[in-house]
């Protein structure tokens, strides 16, 4: 069905109550897309299309054919809106300039940003420069990660510089703004709750980034040096010596070679790489 696209009018705004009530009633459920209800769309400026947000914008884009076509809507760049009760197309504003009505009842003039879901809690970040959920109480900005964290991780994280402006190691989407959640991994790196779980249950316990250990690994290491006593290794294998590098502490060391893993006599994890043999400065 085609839209009908009012042009923004000259006349006095007019009152909400000029609009059939059962509009104004059921303003609020009746209209937005999947990402957000909001009763207004956008035109965008990139390609000058209409789109019910910037994520319906870029998720069309970036399907077509011609890899030369694809492109992100940047969210700053809006200038205009439709409000989608009375097809007003007008610049970017919390009410409609028709007929006074708020666009949503959550606005961000920085982002270009309307949403009537207020029980997500959002709030505008000048830090990261954006908009995010949860409620400004229940978090706070790491400067050196460069995002908002929970407030349980302010003094119970590791700080990696700009953590979070990356792409997820294992669905690739940019974390930054991602809509998903977002976890916080013991070595300060970031991915997805769902991709976490999904690389923990196919036995993968190493960041993807650094490989550091994601998880107390206590208990598996145990199991591995009773397997390893319980394991007799042939004669030819019982006096080699390895060198490696532990994954988790950072070490090097010299040990035995075992075929059920090498163990670091620094931190005894298991989380280790064969490496060369340094190399000893000549005399």
């Amino acid at each position: 069905m085609r839209m009908r696209i009012k042009s923004p009018s000259s006349q006095p705004a007019k009152s909400s109550l000029y609009l059939p009530m059962d509009r104004l009633d059921f303003g609020k459920k009746d209209y937005g897309c999947k990402h957000y209800r909001r009763r207004c769309i956008i035109r965008a400026p990139c390609c000058n299309e209409i789109f019910g947000c910037r994520h319906c914008h870029n998720e069309a884009t970036n399907m077509l054919n011609s890899p030369s076509d694809r492109h992100d809507l940047v969210r700053y760049d809006v200038k205009q809106v439709i409000f989608s009760v009375c097809d007003t197309e007008q610049q970017v504003a919390r009410v409609c300039t028709n007929c006074g009505v708020n666009m949503g009842e959550y606005y961000c003039e920085i982002c270009k940003f309307f949403d009537d879901d207020t029980s997500k809690g959002q709030f505008h970040c000048d830090d990261c420069g954006l908009c995010r959920v949860g409620g400004r109480e229940n978090f706070f900005h790491c400067k050196k990660c460069g995002s908002c964290y929970s407030l349980r991780l302010q003094n119970n994280h590791s700080c990696v510089e700009n953590s979070m402006h990356h792409h997820c190691p294992l669905c690739y989407e940019y974390l930054f703004d991602s809509l998903k959640d977002t976890s916080v991994m013991k070595c300060g790196h970031t991915m997805h709750p769902e991709c976490w779980n999904e690389m923990i249950h196919r036995n993968k316990f190493s960041c993807p980034i650094c490989s550091k250990s994601v998880m107390d690994m206590s208990m598996i290491w145990k199991r591995l040096d009773e397997e390893s006593e319980a394991t007799v290794m042939p004669e030819d294998f019982r006096q080699k010596k390895v060198w490696i590098l532990c994954n988790d502490c950072n070490d090097t060391s010299e040990v035995a070679f075992h075929i059920m893993g090498q163990k670091c006599c620094h931190c005894s994890s298991y989380n280790t790489r064969a490496i060369a043999p340094p190399v000893l400065p000549q005399e």
